[in-house]
Protein backbone atom coordinates (compact mmCIF):
# COMPACT_ATOMS: atom_id res chain seq x y z
CA UNK A 1 0.00 0.00 0.00
CA UNK A 2 2.98 2.38 0.44
CA UNK A 3 4.59 2.36 -2.81
CA UNK A 4 1.05 2.81 -4.03
CA UNK A 5 0.52 6.18 -2.03
CA UNK A 6 3.64 7.04 -3.13
CA UNK A 7 2.50 6.68 -6.62
CA UNK A 8 -0.78 8.74 -5.85
CA UNK A 9 1.32 11.33 -3.84
CA UNK A 10 3.38 11.84 -7.01
CA UNK A 11 0.68 12.03 -9.69
CA UNK A 12 -1.51 14.55 -7.44
CA UNK A 13 2.03 16.84 -7.60
CA UNK A 14 2.04 16.09 -11.38
CA UNK A 15 -1.47 17.23 -11.77
CA UNK A 16 -1.49 20.47 -9.56
CA UNK A 17 2.09 22.07 -11.61
CA UNK A 18 -0.22 20.78 -14.75
CA UNK A 19 -2.99 22.63 -13.89
CA UNK A 20 -1.51 25.84 -12.09
CA UNK A 21 -3.42 24.74 -8.45
CA UNK A 22 -2.44 26.21 -4.94
CA UNK A 23 -3.62 23.84 -2.64
CA UNK A 24 -5.38 20.32 -2.81
CA UNK A 25 -5.93 17.40 -0.38
CA UNK A 26 -6.86 13.68 -1.13
CA UNK A 27 -8.64 11.34 1.36
CA UNK A 28 -8.71 7.36 0.88
CA UNK A 29 -11.92 5.29 3.09
CA UNK A 30 -13.35 2.11 2.93
CA UNK A 31 -16.17 1.21 4.20
CA UNK A 32 -15.32 1.39 7.65
CA UNK A 33 -12.87 3.60 8.48
CA UNK A 34 -10.77 6.48 7.36
CA UNK A 35 -7.76 5.04 4.98
CA UNK A 36 -5.14 7.89 4.15
CA UNK A 37 -5.37 11.57 3.92
CA UNK A 38 -2.49 13.79 1.32
CA UNK A 39 -2.65 17.54 1.38
CA UNK A 40 -0.39 18.97 -0.84
CA UNK A 41 0.12 22.80 -1.35
CA UNK A 42 -0.84 25.73 0.10
CA UNK A 43 -4.35 26.31 1.53
CA UNK A 44 -3.31 30.71 1.94
CA UNK A 45 -0.47 31.73 -0.72
CA UNK A 46 0.32 35.08 0.80
CA UNK A 47 0.36 33.67 4.04
CA UNK A 48 2.50 30.39 3.21
CA UNK A 49 0.02 28.48 4.92
CA UNK A 50 0.25 24.76 3.71
CA UNK A 51 -3.06 23.08 3.49
CA UNK A 52 -3.51 20.28 6.67
CA UNK A 53 -6.04 17.41 7.03
CA UNK A 54 -8.61 19.10 9.10
CA UNK A 55 -8.87 21.85 5.84
CA UNK A 56 -11.80 23.25 4.90
CA UNK A 57 -12.79 23.38 1.52
CA UNK A 58 -16.05 24.32 -0.31
CA UNK A 59 -17.20 21.27 -1.97
CA UNK A 60 -19.88 22.93 -4.40
CA UNK A 61 -22.51 20.78 -6.22
CA UNK A 62 -21.40 17.66 -4.53
CA UNK A 63 -24.10 19.83 -2.06
CA UNK A 64 -26.70 18.62 -4.37
CA UNK A 65 -26.60 14.92 -2.94
CA UNK A 66 -27.16 15.97 0.33
CA UNK A 67 -30.21 18.18 -0.96
CA UNK A 68 -31.56 14.91 -2.51
CA UNK A 69 -30.64 12.79 0.77
CA UNK A 70 -33.10 15.42 3.09
CA UNK A 71 -35.87 15.01 -0.10
CA UNK A 72 -35.50 11.15 -0.02
CA UNK A 73 -36.20 10.71 3.76
CA UNK A 74 -39.09 13.21 3.55
CA UNK A 75 -40.34 10.98 0.48
CA UNK A 76 -39.77 7.50 3.02
CA UNK A 77 -42.20 9.79 5.73
CA UNK A 78 -44.53 9.93 3.46
CA UNK A 79 -44.30 14.47 3.72
CA UNK A 80 -43.48 14.40 0.05
CA UNK A 81 -44.27 13.06 -3.37
CA UNK A 82 -41.20 13.34 -5.47
CA UNK A 83 -43.75 12.35 -8.70
CA UNK A 84 -45.69 15.60 -7.74
CA UNK A 85 -45.39 19.13 -9.73
CA UNK A 86 -43.65 21.05 -7.87
CA UNK A 87 -46.86 23.61 -7.34
CA UNK A 88 -47.99 21.52 -4.97
CA UNK A 89 -45.16 23.09 -2.68
CA UNK A 90 -44.30 26.11 -4.64
CA UNK A 91 -47.41 27.31 -5.76
CA UNK A 92 -45.78 30.55 -6.91
CA UNK A 93 -42.95 28.34 -9.10
CA UNK A 94 -43.90 29.40 -12.98
CA UNK A 95 -41.81 28.27 -15.47
CA UNK A 96 -43.89 28.81 -19.20
CA UNK A 97 -43.05 26.24 -22.04
CA UNK A 98 -41.07 27.75 -25.02
CA UNK A 99 -43.36 28.74 -28.36
CA UNK A 100 -44.86 24.84 -29.53
CA UNK A 101 -45.03 23.00 -26.43
CA UNK A 102 -47.70 24.22 -24.69
CA UNK A 103 -49.24 21.56 -22.68
CA UNK A 104 -46.18 19.26 -23.45
CA UNK A 105 -43.56 21.60 -21.06
CA UNK A 106 -43.78 24.02 -18.38
CA UNK A 107 -44.56 24.12 -14.41
CA UNK A 108 -47.71 22.55 -14.54
CA UNK A 109 -45.94 19.06 -15.61
CA UNK A 110 -42.40 19.83 -13.53
CA UNK A 111 -42.34 17.37 -10.58
CA UNK A 112 -39.34 17.26 -8.06
CA UNK A 113 -37.82 14.10 -9.72
CA UNK A 114 -37.60 15.93 -12.63
CA UNK A 115 -35.49 18.56 -10.52
CA UNK A 116 -33.73 16.29 -8.90
CA UNK A 117 -32.42 14.64 -12.45
CA UNK A 118 -32.02 17.98 -14.26
CA UNK A 119 -34.84 16.81 -16.68
CA UNK A 120 -37.01 19.97 -16.19
CA UNK A 121 -36.09 21.14 -19.27
CA UNK A 122 -35.25 24.39 -17.73
CA UNK A 123 -31.94 26.87 -17.19
CA UNK A 124 -29.00 25.93 -16.24
CA UNK A 125 -29.21 29.42 -14.10
CA UNK A 126 -26.81 31.99 -13.45
CA UNK A 127 -26.41 32.81 -9.57
CA UNK A 128 -27.59 36.40 -10.74
CA UNK A 129 -29.43 36.80 -7.20
CA UNK A 130 -27.63 36.06 -3.75
CA UNK A 131 -31.11 35.12 -2.71
CA UNK A 132 -32.18 31.19 -4.16
CA UNK A 133 -36.26 32.07 -3.87
CA UNK A 134 -35.98 35.15 -6.14
CA UNK A 135 -33.60 33.09 -8.96
CA UNK A 136 -36.21 30.13 -8.75
CA UNK A 137 -39.38 32.85 -8.92
CA UNK A 138 -37.50 34.68 -11.73
CA UNK A 139 -37.87 31.26 -14.12
CA UNK A 140 -40.82 32.98 -15.06
CA UNK A 141 -38.88 35.15 -17.23
CA UNK A 142 -37.29 32.02 -19.22
CA UNK A 143 -38.94 29.43 -21.33
CA UNK A 144 -39.28 25.44 -20.32
CA UNK A 145 -37.62 24.27 -23.70
CA UNK A 146 -38.82 20.19 -23.84
CA UNK A 147 -41.30 18.28 -21.97
CA UNK A 148 -40.09 16.92 -18.34
CA UNK A 149 -38.15 13.65 -18.18
CA UNK A 150 -36.88 14.30 -22.04
CA UNK A 151 -33.91 16.03 -22.04
CA UNK A 152 -30.74 16.05 -19.43
CA UNK A 153 -30.31 19.69 -19.30
CA UNK A 154 -27.63 20.42 -16.06
CA UNK A 155 -29.85 22.72 -13.67
CA UNK A 156 -28.41 24.69 -10.71
CA UNK A 157 -31.59 26.58 -10.16
CA UNK A 158 -34.03 23.54 -10.27
CA UNK A 159 -32.10 22.61 -6.80
CA UNK A 160 -32.50 25.85 -5.05
CA UNK A 161 -36.04 25.40 -5.87
CA UNK A 162 -35.72 21.65 -4.12
CA UNK A 163 -34.08 23.64 -1.08
CA UNK A 164 -36.91 25.84 -1.24
CA UNK A 165 -39.10 22.74 -0.76
CA UNK A 166 -37.34 21.40 2.29
CA UNK A 167 -37.84 24.62 3.53
CA UNK A 168 -41.37 25.07 3.28
CA UNK A 169 -41.93 21.94 4.05
CA UNK A 170 -40.57 20.93 7.33
CA UNK A 171 -40.44 24.52 8.39
CA UNK A 172 -36.37 25.02 9.02
CA UNK A 173 -33.31 26.64 7.10
CA UNK A 174 -31.95 24.79 4.90
CA UNK A 175 -28.53 24.68 7.11
CA UNK A 176 -30.28 23.27 10.24
CA UNK A 177 -32.20 20.36 7.74
CA UNK A 178 -28.17 19.11 6.29
CA UNK A 179 -27.03 19.51 9.95
CA UNK A 180 -29.35 17.81 11.69
CA UNK A 181 -30.68 14.89 8.79
CA UNK A 182 -26.82 14.19 7.75
CA UNK A 183 -23.74 16.17 9.34
CA UNK A 184 -24.47 15.08 12.80
CA UNK A 185 -25.45 11.23 12.19
CA UNK A 186 -22.50 10.87 9.91
CA UNK A 187 -20.24 12.81 12.53
CA UNK A 188 -19.50 15.83 10.11
CA UNK A 189 -18.90 17.33 12.59
CA UNK A 190 -16.35 20.48 10.75
CA UNK A 191 -18.56 20.16 7.88
CA UNK A 192 -20.97 23.73 7.64
CA UNK A 193 -24.04 23.54 5.53
CA UNK A 194 -24.04 27.50 4.63
CA UNK A 195 -21.13 29.49 4.08
CA UNK A 196 -21.26 32.88 5.54
CA UNK A 197 -18.17 34.76 6.77
CA UNK A 198 -17.75 33.03 10.01
CA UNK A 199 -17.06 30.46 7.79
CA UNK A 200 -14.20 32.39 5.41
CA UNK A 201 -11.89 32.11 8.64
CA UNK A 202 -11.69 28.20 8.37
CA UNK A 203 -11.66 28.05 4.72
CA UNK A 204 -8.66 27.49 2.61
CA UNK A 205 -8.44 31.06 0.26
CA UNK A 206 -10.16 30.29 -3.34
CA UNK A 207 -8.25 31.55 -6.02
CA UNK A 208 -8.72 32.33 -9.72
CA UNK A 209 -6.87 33.00 -12.91
CA UNK A 210 -6.15 37.13 -12.52
CA UNK A 211 -7.63 37.33 -15.57
CA UNK A 212 -10.94 36.32 -15.84
CA UNK A 213 -11.77 37.20 -19.40
CA UNK A 214 -9.59 34.24 -21.41
CA UNK A 215 -8.99 30.41 -20.71
CA UNK A 216 -6.85 29.74 -17.77
CA UNK A 217 -2.94 28.18 -18.28
CA UNK A 218 -0.54 27.42 -15.52
CA UNK A 219 1.71 30.12 -16.66
CA UNK A 220 -1.23 33.07 -15.51
CA UNK A 221 -0.60 34.67 -12.01
CA UNK A 222 -3.45 33.89 -9.85
CA UNK A 223 -5.66 36.09 -7.01
CA UNK A 224 -7.73 35.91 -4.31
CA UNK A 225 -11.14 34.48 -5.44
CA UNK A 226 -14.41 36.57 -4.85
CA UNK A 227 -15.43 36.51 -2.31
CA UNK A 228 -19.59 35.20 -1.54
CA UNK A 229 -21.41 34.07 1.06
CA UNK A 230 -24.53 31.93 -0.30
CA UNK A 231 -27.23 29.00 1.34
CA UNK A 232 -28.62 27.61 -1.30
CA UNK A 233 -29.45 23.46 -1.92
CA UNK A 234 -27.48 23.56 -5.14
CA UNK A 235 -24.34 23.89 -3.87
CA UNK A 236 -23.50 25.75 0.03
CA UNK A 237 -21.73 23.13 1.64
CA UNK A 238 -17.82 23.91 3.42
CA UNK A 239 -16.35 20.23 4.67
CA UNK A 240 -12.55 18.91 5.47
CA UNK A 241 -11.54 15.73 3.28
CA UNK A 242 -12.07 13.76 6.96
CA UNK A 243 -15.60 14.51 7.42
CA UNK A 244 -15.93 14.14 3.23
CA UNK A 245 -14.67 10.54 3.77
CA UNK A 246 -17.36 9.95 6.45
CA UNK A 247 -19.86 11.04 3.45
CA UNK A 248 -18.72 9.10 1.10
CA UNK A 249 -18.61 5.60 3.54
CA UNK A 250 -22.46 6.55 3.51
CA UNK A 251 -22.10 5.18 -0.43
CA UNK A 252 -19.54 2.28 0.55
CA UNK A 253 -22.46 1.42 3.06
CA UNK A 254 -25.46 1.65 0.54
CA UNK A 255 -26.76 4.73 2.50
CA UNK A 256 -27.47 2.62 5.40
CA UNK A 257 -28.44 4.46 8.60
CA UNK A 258 -29.95 7.37 6.65
CA UNK A 259 -31.42 5.89 3.37
CA UNK A 260 -33.75 2.56 3.43
CA UNK A 261 -32.40 -0.11 0.21
CA UNK A 262 -34.87 1.58 -2.24
CA UNK A 263 -34.03 5.07 -1.25
CA UNK A 264 -30.51 4.29 -2.10
CA UNK A 265 -31.63 2.98 -5.54
CA UNK A 266 -32.81 6.04 -6.24
CA UNK A 267 -29.91 8.46 -4.73
CA UNK A 268 -27.00 6.50 -6.91
CA UNK A 269 -29.69 4.96 -9.51
CA UNK A 270 -29.26 5.01 -13.21
CA UNK A 271 -32.03 6.88 -13.99
CA UNK A 272 -31.03 9.09 -16.38
CA UNK A 273 -28.35 8.67 -19.50
CA UNK A 274 -25.94 11.27 -19.39
CA UNK A 275 -24.61 12.85 -22.44
CA UNK A 276 -21.20 12.50 -23.50
CA UNK A 277 -20.37 16.40 -22.21
CA UNK A 278 -21.48 15.89 -18.70
CA UNK A 279 -19.32 12.78 -17.61
CA UNK A 280 -17.54 9.91 -18.38
CA UNK A 281 -18.96 7.44 -21.37
CA UNK A 282 -22.01 5.21 -20.63
CA UNK A 283 -22.89 7.22 -16.94
CA UNK A 284 -25.79 8.16 -15.83
CA UNK A 285 -27.50 10.58 -12.99
CA UNK A 286 -29.50 9.17 -10.29
CA UNK A 287 -30.65 11.88 -7.05
CA UNK A 288 -27.49 14.41 -7.30
CA UNK A 289 -24.81 11.43 -8.15
CA UNK A 290 -23.41 10.27 -11.26
CA UNK A 291 -23.23 6.21 -11.72
CA UNK A 292 -20.79 4.62 -14.02
CA UNK A 293 -18.87 1.38 -14.55
CA UNK A 294 -14.70 0.92 -14.61
CA UNK A 295 -13.42 -2.61 -14.73
CA UNK A 296 -16.44 -4.05 -14.05
CA UNK A 297 -17.21 -2.04 -10.80
CA UNK A 298 -19.92 0.44 -10.24
CA UNK A 299 -18.63 3.73 -9.87
CA UNK A 300 -20.69 6.69 -8.11
CA UNK A 301 -19.24 9.98 -8.18
CA UNK A 302 -20.32 13.58 -7.99
CA UNK A 303 -17.75 16.80 -8.59
CA UNK A 304 -18.13 20.80 -7.76
CA UNK A 305 -17.44 23.97 -8.73
CA UNK A 306 -17.48 27.43 -6.71
CA UNK A 307 -15.71 30.47 -7.40
CA UNK A 308 -12.38 29.38 -6.20
CA UNK A 309 -12.88 25.45 -5.34
CA UNK A 310 -13.13 22.60 -6.87
CA UNK A 311 -14.02 18.99 -5.60
CA UNK A 312 -14.70 15.53 -6.54
CA UNK A 313 -15.78 12.23 -4.74
CA UNK A 314 -15.76 8.73 -6.37
CA UNK A 315 -16.53 5.44 -4.81
CA UNK A 316 -16.17 2.29 -5.88
CA UNK A 317 -19.03 0.12 -4.60
CA UNK A 318 -17.63 -3.48 -5.33
CA UNK A 319 -14.13 -2.90 -4.23
CA UNK A 320 -14.86 -0.76 -0.62
CA UNK A 321 -12.96 2.30 -1.66
CA UNK A 322 -13.82 5.93 -1.98
CA UNK A 323 -11.54 9.16 -2.50
CA UNK A 324 -12.20 12.65 -1.97
CA UNK A 325 -10.23 15.79 -3.48
CA UNK A 326 -10.37 18.82 -2.68
CA UNK A 327 -8.43 21.92 -4.14
CA UNK A 328 -8.65 25.13 -4.01
CA UNK A 329 -8.26 27.14 -7.33
CA UNK A 330 -7.47 25.32 -10.26
CA UNK A 331 -7.64 21.88 -11.23
CA UNK A 332 -8.59 18.32 -12.11
CA UNK A 333 -9.66 16.83 -8.71
CA UNK A 334 -12.04 14.03 -10.46
CA UNK A 335 -9.03 13.14 -12.42
CA UNK A 336 -6.78 12.81 -8.61
CA UNK A 337 -10.09 11.09 -7.57
CA UNK A 338 -10.50 8.77 -10.12
CA UNK A 339 -6.68 7.94 -10.52
CA UNK A 340 -6.53 7.12 -6.79
CA UNK A 341 -9.25 4.63 -6.74
CA UNK A 342 -7.83 2.90 -10.06
CA UNK A 343 -4.34 2.87 -8.24
CA UNK A 344 -5.53 1.27 -5.24
CA UNK A 345 -7.82 -1.41 -6.96
CA UNK A 346 -4.74 -2.44 -9.22
CA UNK A 347 -2.50 -3.11 -6.71
CA UNK A 348 -5.27 -5.28 -4.34
CA UNK A 349 -5.12 -7.17 -7.57
CA UNK A 350 -1.59 -7.26 -8.34
CA UNK A 351 -1.85 -5.90 -11.78
CA UNK A 352 0.90 -2.91 -11.28
CA UNK A 353 0.22 0.41 -12.36
CA UNK A 354 -2.82 1.36 -14.43
CA UNK A 355 -1.48 3.41 -17.33
CA UNK A 356 -0.86 6.90 -17.14
CA UNK A 357 -3.49 9.48 -18.69
CA UNK A 358 -2.13 11.06 -21.23
CA UNK A 359 -1.09 14.59 -20.73
CA UNK A 360 -2.74 17.70 -22.64
CA UNK A 361 0.73 18.15 -25.01
CA UNK A 362 -0.09 14.98 -26.68
CA UNK A 363 -1.65 14.76 -29.96
CA UNK A 364 -3.20 12.31 -31.63
CA UNK A 365 -2.64 12.34 -35.51
CA UNK A 366 -0.53 15.29 -34.63
CA UNK A 367 0.62 15.61 -38.41
CA UNK A 368 -3.43 16.77 -39.54
CA UNK A 369 -2.94 20.08 -38.22
CA UNK A 370 0.87 20.53 -39.28
CA UNK A 371 1.38 23.40 -41.78
CA UNK A 372 0.81 27.49 -42.57
CA UNK A 373 -2.37 29.28 -41.59
CA UNK A 374 -2.28 32.52 -43.32
CA UNK A 375 -4.63 35.51 -42.03
CA UNK A 376 -7.83 35.75 -43.39
CA UNK A 377 -7.90 38.57 -46.24
CA UNK A 378 -11.06 39.50 -48.36
CA UNK A 379 -9.42 40.17 -51.34
CA UNK A 380 -8.25 36.31 -51.25
CA UNK A 381 -11.17 35.35 -52.17
CA UNK A 382 -12.01 37.37 -54.75
CA UNK A 383 -15.22 39.79 -55.57
CA UNK A 384 -17.61 37.26 -54.58
CA UNK A 385 -16.06 37.00 -51.01
CA UNK A 386 -18.10 37.23 -48.13
CA UNK A 387 -17.75 40.87 -47.10
CA UNK A 388 -19.22 39.95 -43.32
CA UNK A 389 -15.81 38.31 -42.27
CA UNK A 390 -13.68 40.06 -40.07
CA UNK A 391 -9.91 40.51 -41.56
CA UNK A 392 -7.47 39.41 -38.67
CA UNK A 393 -5.94 41.95 -37.09
CA UNK A 394 -2.90 39.56 -36.69
CA UNK A 395 -0.65 40.14 -39.43
CA UNK A 396 1.78 37.09 -39.21
CA UNK A 397 0.62 33.85 -40.39
CA UNK A 398 0.78 31.02 -38.13
CA UNK A 399 2.83 27.86 -38.26
CA UNK A 400 1.80 24.88 -37.06
CA UNK A 401 4.75 22.18 -36.43
CA UNK A 402 4.93 18.67 -35.18
CA UNK A 403 7.47 18.66 -32.28
CA UNK A 404 9.98 16.15 -31.78
CA UNK A 405 8.63 12.94 -31.06
CA UNK A 406 5.95 13.66 -33.16
CA UNK A 407 3.21 13.27 -30.43
CA UNK A 408 2.60 16.92 -30.61
CA UNK A 409 1.91 20.40 -31.80
CA UNK A 410 4.20 23.43 -31.64
CA UNK A 411 3.14 26.81 -32.71
CA UNK A 412 5.17 29.53 -34.71
CA UNK A 413 4.10 32.85 -34.34
CA UNK A 414 5.53 36.37 -34.69
CA UNK A 415 9.00 35.07 -33.74
CA UNK A 416 7.85 33.18 -30.63
CA UNK A 417 7.06 29.45 -30.23
CA UNK A 418 4.87 27.61 -28.13
CA UNK A 419 3.23 24.16 -27.32
CA UNK A 420 -0.11 23.61 -27.99
CA UNK A 421 -2.14 21.90 -24.92
CA UNK A 422 -5.26 20.03 -26.07
CA UNK A 423 -8.72 21.55 -24.66
CA UNK A 424 -11.33 19.47 -26.85
CA UNK A 425 -11.92 17.93 -30.32
CA UNK A 426 -9.61 20.27 -32.57
CA UNK A 427 -9.31 22.58 -29.81
CA UNK A 428 -6.44 23.58 -28.32
CA UNK A 429 -4.81 26.55 -25.88
CA UNK A 430 -2.21 28.49 -27.42
CA UNK A 431 0.24 30.18 -24.88
CA UNK A 432 1.09 32.99 -26.94
CA UNK A 433 -0.28 36.50 -26.31
CA UNK A 434 -1.37 36.91 -29.32
CA UNK A 435 -3.73 34.10 -28.90
CA UNK A 436 -4.64 34.66 -25.27
CA UNK A 437 -8.39 35.70 -25.11
CA UNK A 438 -9.91 32.51 -26.54
CA UNK A 439 -9.24 29.12 -27.72
CA UNK A 440 -7.49 27.80 -31.16
CA UNK A 441 -10.24 25.98 -33.08
CA UNK A 442 -9.67 24.24 -36.27
CA UNK A 443 -11.84 23.50 -38.70
CA UNK A 444 -12.20 20.58 -41.02
CA UNK A 445 -13.96 19.72 -44.50
CA UNK A 446 -14.51 16.64 -45.44
CA UNK A 447 -12.00 15.67 -42.73
CA UNK A 448 -9.33 17.29 -43.38
CA UNK A 449 -8.39 20.60 -41.66
CA UNK A 450 -8.16 23.60 -43.61
CA UNK A 451 -8.63 26.62 -41.13
CA UNK A 452 -7.97 27.65 -37.58
CA UNK A 453 -10.54 30.56 -35.56
CA UNK A 454 -9.43 32.45 -32.47
CA UNK A 455 -12.35 34.21 -31.45
CA UNK A 456 -13.21 36.19 -34.36
CA UNK A 457 -9.57 35.57 -36.21
CA UNK A 458 -9.71 33.55 -39.06
CA UNK A 459 -6.76 31.69 -40.36
CA UNK A 460 -7.06 29.41 -43.51
CA UNK A 461 -4.45 26.83 -45.21
CA UNK A 462 -3.33 27.83 -48.22
CA UNK A 463 -5.50 26.66 -51.12
CA UNK A 464 -8.36 25.69 -48.64
CA UNK A 465 -10.59 28.94 -48.56
CA UNK A 466 -13.32 27.33 -50.03
CA UNK A 467 -16.42 29.14 -50.86
CA UNK A 468 -17.90 32.23 -49.12
CA UNK A 469 -20.35 32.12 -46.71
CA UNK A 470 -23.88 33.96 -47.17
CA UNK A 471 -23.79 37.51 -45.62
CA UNK A 472 -24.87 37.27 -42.11
CA UNK A 473 -27.85 40.27 -41.53
CA UNK A 474 -26.41 43.66 -40.81
CA UNK A 475 -28.06 44.15 -37.33
CA UNK A 476 -26.09 41.32 -36.11
CA UNK A 477 -22.65 43.32 -35.99
CA UNK A 478 -24.43 45.76 -33.32
CA UNK A 479 -24.23 42.57 -30.97
CA UNK A 480 -20.70 41.80 -31.29
CA UNK A 481 -18.25 42.78 -28.33
CA UNK A 482 -17.57 42.44 -24.79
CA UNK A 483 -19.79 42.21 -22.01
CA UNK A 484 -19.61 42.21 -18.38
CA UNK A 485 -21.57 42.57 -15.30
CA UNK A 486 -20.52 41.57 -11.07
CA UNK A 487 -21.75 38.27 -10.91
CA UNK A 488 -18.64 36.31 -9.69
CA UNK A 489 -19.94 33.17 -11.47
CA UNK A 490 -19.79 34.66 -14.79
CA UNK A 491 -18.64 37.77 -14.98
CA UNK A 492 -18.26 38.66 -18.50
CA UNK A 493 -18.52 36.75 -21.86
CA UNK A 494 -17.78 37.75 -25.72
CA UNK A 495 -19.92 37.62 -28.65
CA UNK A 496 -17.57 37.11 -32.15
CA UNK A 497 -18.81 36.84 -35.67
CA UNK A 498 -18.13 34.22 -37.60
CA UNK A 499 -19.36 33.98 -41.31
CA UNK A 500 -22.72 33.85 -40.75
CA UNK A 501 -22.95 33.11 -37.51
CA UNK A 502 -22.59 34.35 -34.22
CA UNK A 503 -20.60 32.82 -31.66
CA UNK A 504 -21.65 33.15 -27.68
CA UNK A 505 -17.52 32.56 -26.56
CA UNK A 506 -17.10 32.36 -22.69
CA UNK A 507 -14.29 33.12 -20.42
CA UNK A 508 -12.64 29.55 -19.75
CA UNK A 509 -13.04 28.80 -23.31
CA UNK A 510 -16.34 27.24 -23.97
CA UNK A 511 -17.94 28.62 -27.13
CA UNK A 512 -22.07 27.96 -28.37
CA UNK A 513 -23.55 29.48 -31.56
CA UNK A 514 -25.96 31.50 -31.52
CA UNK A 515 -29.57 30.51 -32.94
CA UNK A 516 -31.73 33.41 -34.01
CA UNK A 517 -35.33 33.02 -32.90
CA UNK A 518 -36.54 36.42 -33.09
CA UNK A 519 -35.45 39.91 -33.49
CA UNK A 520 -32.52 40.53 -31.67
CA UNK A 521 -33.30 37.16 -29.83
CA UNK A 522 -31.05 33.49 -29.59
CA UNK A 523 -30.92 30.14 -28.42
CA UNK A 524 -27.81 29.61 -27.06
CA UNK A 525 -26.70 26.33 -29.13
CA UNK A 526 -27.85 24.20 -32.31
CA UNK A 527 -29.88 21.86 -30.03
CA UNK A 528 -33.25 22.86 -30.53
CA UNK A 529 -33.80 21.10 -26.81
CA UNK A 530 -31.67 24.07 -25.03
CA UNK A 531 -33.66 26.50 -22.80
CA UNK A 532 -31.01 29.34 -22.80
CA UNK A 533 -31.47 32.66 -24.53
CA UNK A 534 -29.23 35.38 -25.21
CA UNK A 535 -30.93 38.66 -25.81
CA UNK A 536 -29.87 42.16 -26.75
CA UNK A 537 -31.58 45.71 -26.62
CA UNK A 538 -30.34 49.51 -26.11
CA UNK A 539 -28.64 49.83 -29.40
CA UNK A 540 -26.86 53.44 -29.18
CA UNK A 541 -23.78 54.10 -31.50
CA UNK A 542 -24.43 51.15 -33.30
CA UNK A 543 -23.82 48.89 -31.17
CA UNK A 544 -26.02 46.92 -28.44
CA UNK A 545 -25.25 48.22 -24.40
CA UNK A 546 -26.61 45.28 -22.51
CA UNK A 547 -27.44 41.52 -23.25
CA UNK A 548 -29.59 39.24 -21.38
CA UNK A 549 -28.34 36.15 -20.86
CA UNK A 550 -31.02 33.24 -19.54
CA UNK A 551 -31.95 36.02 -16.49
CA UNK A 552 -28.67 37.84 -16.27
CA UNK A 553 -27.72 41.37 -17.32
CA UNK A 554 -24.57 42.18 -19.08
CA UNK A 555 -23.66 45.56 -20.35
CA UNK A 556 -20.96 46.17 -23.03
CA UNK A 557 -17.40 47.35 -21.67
CA UNK A 558 -14.96 49.03 -22.91
CA UNK A 559 -12.15 46.09 -23.23
CA UNK A 560 -11.94 44.18 -26.43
Amino acid sequence: MQKTLEHLDLFIEEQMAAAGTPGMVVALTDGRSLLHVAPHGLADVAAGRPVEPDTLFEIGSISKSFTAIALLQLREAGLVDLHSPVRRYLPWFHVPPAPGLEGQAGMDLITLHHLLTHTAGIVRGTDFSTEGRYEVWSLRDTVAATPPGTFFHYCNVGYKALGVILEEVLGLAYDEIIAGRIFRPLGMDASEAVITHDTRRRLAVGYESLFDDRPFHRSLPLAPAPWLETGTADGSIASTPADMAAYVRLLLNRGRGLLSEEGFGLWAGRLVPLPEDEGERGEFYGYGLQVGDEDGHTIVSHSGGMVGYYAAIAADLEGDLGAVALCNGPGEPMAVARRALRLVRWAREGRGLPPAPAGPERVEDAGAYAGIYRPYKRETRGENSNASEIESEIGDEIKIAVSAGGAGLELRLAGQRAALERRGEDCFYAPHPALSRYLLRFARREGQVVEAWCGPELFVRPGCAGEAAPEPPAAWRAYTGHYRCHNPWLGNFRVVLRRDRLILALPWGEEQPLVPLAEAVFRVGDDERLPERLRFDTVLGGRARRANLAGCDYYRTFTP
